[in-house]
């Protein structure tokens, strides 16, 4: 077999239909290679006990543990059966429960003094911690059958029992035995790393590190297959980076210097408030870039409410001063449609170049969306093709085949989580040359995600918030057992509006009949086997007419959500910005670039349904002005839970850079360098991106260094096979392409 065609043997083949369809649905494992990188998440020790008492609720989990003592009870006047097992590791018990005819085989096996490894999802019942109808597997040698028994006890021999990342419908010993049939084929393993990186900082060969990491004799096995599989991650991915980046500094752009006494002056000779320092450094940095003659690709990042816009806007007006034309890219029609108000607002006459009372200095600002109206579309597009309209601003509207520019100079992508690296691709190649390309993005990034994730940028920070911003208090309210806190929370909401303020409702979920559908399924997907029905997400139509009828009665409530027509959608903001609007019930299209200095007070529902770095962008909404602001979490989940403890976290600061960190550290990676943000699979299996600092920076360093020396990796032929294996292929052939 060849050294490639190993690893790439598809599951079925060597372990059956159905366990290869299992670990391909749900753990999307379907080569060979997959699973050698699947990768256990701890080991348990044969003679140790897992701590019982620290076991994570909601989650599936894998302990070894000694039963303490098994009863069958009766209920139902006899009717059913339930067997309950006390499990004990010494410190912590934990409950087992089984039901109906699923308690005959436990309750021949699980005997007091046995000991097993069990496998299910941890719920709390009358206040203790149990398993219903886990998965089991018996480890004492004399407790099983002949055969069985022996194959139990060689399978777990070594003293270091793997437990893998697993799922209800695979435990994590089944997948060790799917390992042990695959791991011959580890022999095959392609060496990514140069032999002479490798010799240079003592790494073990990849077998041999794919081996221990799976089979380990030892501690000491685990450290040493670990440190070299997370190197092999960092610099392969490193590599692609500085490959992008090496393509990047090989294409040839137009200088863009802004004219003296031009556009750019008269913009800053308006403006009615003297730039932060922050704002200063970053817009030189900007324009040193724009002044030479390869394409800027620079992430601006800041906090939410930092003056990015403003940093931006600059930029916009200094391309259109030297002649050329600049595009914002937003990534929804109300956000498109809001930089348009608010840009034009900044700019005022200059906005309107070649318009009856506009500026001579001015240019046309134009918006382009996808539901715009045939008329207005047709003159936005002739607009940008003359050259007539020096700024555009709109959605994925801009990236359409035919939108034409007259000479396109700048991009500025806003929100980059949520355009892949292709778009920002097909927008830059609208350009005779490429233009240069900011990244504006409102959720900080630690310096490690942003070496891993917009690797191919290079980074300007806005960490200064500008003069008048107000505090913003954050509290949790635990709707489920403190109904009262609830209450209180709409009577904040009146007194807000009572003082001349305005608030913000947010629901996670719209409410209308589409919308159901999909939610429903949903919740029933997620609910839990003994949860009953799991219910939908709050939504925005059922909430706002609750509130209109109870709590907020005789206020002005209106709702906003993404289902709107745009038409509409723009009016609800245009009202709620004058004013005229008390309280917008919406769903997270307020979460970016809405700006009413007047809404002070927000309520987030089902708070917990949201990611930490989206109630930091939703709660930036408020505190916009001089009066301080006020966000309330409402959750209904548990006090212990994960998710409680994600928002005490946002409750607890107002550091963007800190919660980012936590947001980190809280979901797996996978989620943070998925495929929208970086294009690169998610490969980070072993690596994780705030505790490998050093190994990501020395990567980067390595990686720089070879791609330098032979940037088509002509002398790395291994290199080149981990690499193609790493990108998707259009961005395989983008690198080619550069």
């Amino acid at each position: 077999m060849d050294r490639v065609s190993a690893f790439d043997e598809p599951l079925k083949k060597l372990l059956g239909g159905a366990t290869a369809k299992v670990m391909a649905e749900h753990l999307d494992l379907h080569t060979v290679g997959d699973l050698l990188h699947h990768y256990p998440r701890r080991y348990e020790e044969r003679g140790r006990l897992t701590a019982l008492a620290e076991l994570p609720l909601d989650e599936h989990v894998t302990v070894v543990a000694q039963v303490a003592d098994a009863r069958v009870l009766m209920f139902n006047n006899g009717r059913g059966k339930r067997l309950e097992v006390t499990l004990t590791d010494g410190n912590g018990r934990l409950q087992l429960v089984f039901f109906g005819h699923g308690v005959h085989k436990p309750h021949k096996e699980l005997l007091p003094g046995r000991r097993a490894m069990f496998a299910g999802k941890v719920s709390v019942f009358n206040r203790k911690m149990q398993l219903a109808h886990p998965t089991y597997q018996l480890l004492d040698a004399e407790s099983i059958d002949g055969a069985e028994a022996t194959e139990a006890v060689d399978a777990f021999a070594g003293r270091l029992l793997p437990i893998y990342p697993a799922c209800k419908q695979l435990d994590s010993w089944r997948i060790a035995k799917a390992v042990d049939t695959v791991l011959p084929s580890a022999q095959e393993a392609v060496d990514p790393l140069p032999p002479g990186l490798r010799e240079g900082r003592g790494f073990t060969a990849l077998p041999e590190a794919l081996l221990k990491i799976h089979r380990p004799q030892t501690k000491a096995d685990i450290a040493e297959a670990r440190d070299r599989l997370k190197w092999d991650e960092a610099f392969v991915l490193q590599v692609a980076l500085a490959r992008r980046r090496y393509a990047d500094t090989q294409l040839p752009a137009v200088a863009r210097r802004p004219t003296p006494g031009g556009l750019l002056d008269a913009f800053d000779a308006k403006l009615p408030f003297t730039l932060t320092e922050g704002q200063q450094k970053v817009s030189r940095e900007i324009f040193d870039d724009l002044a030479t003659e390869h394409p800027m690709h620079r992430l601006l990042q800041g906090e939410v409410g930092s003056g990015k816009t403003m940093v931006a806007l600059r930029a916009m007006l200094g391309v259109v001063d030297a002649g050329g034309q600049a595009a914002m890219l937003a990534p929804t029609e109300v956000l498109a449609q809001q930089h348009h108000r608010s840009i034009t607002e900044m700019m005022g006459e200059l906005a309107e170049g070649g318009m009856l009372g506009g500026s001579e200095q001015g240019t046309k600002v134009v918006l382009l969306t996808g539901s715009m109206g045939v008329a207005a579309r047709r003159q936005a597009l002739l607009d940008l093709v003359t050259g007539e309209a020096g700024i555009v601003i709109g959605t994925h509207a801009l990236i359409e085949d035919k939108v034409q520019f007259h000479d396109l100079g700048l991009v500025v992508v806003d929100e980059q989580h949520r355009f892949g690296v292709e778009q920002r691709d097909a927008l830059r190649s609208k350009g005779k040359q490429p233009p240069h390309l900011l990244v504006m993005t409102a959720t900080p990034i630690p310096r490690t995600v942003a070496m891993t994730v917009f690797g191919d940028l290079e980074t300007s920070v806005l960490d200064q918030l500008p003069a008048g911003r107000s505090p913003i208090a954050s509290h949790v309210v635990p709707a489920k057992d403190k109904p009262h806190f609830l209450s209180r929370a709409w009577e904040r909401v009146r007194e807000e509006v009572e003082n001349g303020h305005q608030a913000y409702v947010v629901c996670p979920r719209i409410g209308d009949d589409a919308d159901d559908e999909a939610a429903g399924k949903k919740a029933k997907k997620e609910a839990p086997e003994d949860d009953g029905e799991k219910r939908p997400p709050l939504a925005v139509l059922e909430i706002a007419e609750q509130l209109a009828k109870g709590p907020l009665a005789g206020l002005r409530v209106e709702v906003l959500h993404g289902r709107m027509n745009p038409d509409d959608k723009d009016d609800v903001m245009r009202r709620f910005a004058a004013g005229d609007v008390d309280v917008l019930v919406a769903t997270t299209v307020i979460e970016v670039g809405v700006n009413v200095p007047n809404a002070t007070a927000m309520v987030i529902m089902d708070a917990d349904r949201f990611g930490v770095s989206q109630l930091h962008q939703l709660r930036g909404r408020v505190g916009r002005g001089s009066a301080p602001g006020l966000c309330l979490l409402v959750s209904e989940a548990h006090e212990a839970s994960p998710a409680r403890a994600r928002l005490s976290a946002v409750a607890a600061t107002l550091d963007g850079f800190e919660l980012s960190r936590i947001d980190l550290e809280q979901r797996r990676e996978g989620d943070v360098l998925g495929q929208a943000q970086s294009g690169v699979r998610s490969s980070l299996r072993m690596l994780t991106v705030i505790d490998d600092e050093e190994v990501i920076a020395a990567a980067r360093e390595e990686a720089v260094a070879i791609v330098a020396a032979d940037p088509e990796l002509e002398h790395l032929p291994e290199l080149r096979i981990a690499l193609d294996a790493l990108l998707d292929k259009e961005r395989e052939q983008y690198l080619d392409k550069g």
